[in-house]
């Protein structure tokens, strides 16, 4: 495995696990603020997730963005170019 194939590796492994968590607190935000209890403090605690959960699929759609460029520079920089020409007298 070479280097541009464990960076974009890594991009995708924690691009998932992020957007899964995000998935995870948005639908506890939801439940918790929906959820038929007397209690204010749970809905505000719900409410609190719920954006949470917004601000960080916003950070991630940020990272994600910024992990993209890097794997490009990567793979960029990791091209072979060939040998330039070398001229020949006649």
């Amino acid at each position: 495995m070479d280097l541009v194939e464990l960076i974009k590796d890594m991009i995708t492994k924690a691009a998932t696990v992020a957007w899964f968590l995000f998935l995870l607190t948005w639908i506890i935000g939801w439940a918790i603020k929906g959820a038929p209890i007397p209690i204010g403090k749970a809905r505000r605690i719900g409410q609190g997730l719920v954006e949470d959960a917004v601000w960080g699929a916003f950070w991630i759609a940020v990272g994600t963005s910024i992990f993209w460029l890097i794997s490009y520079i990567a793979s960029y920089l990791s091209n072979t170019y060939p040998s330039p020409p070398i001229p020949s007298l006649p």
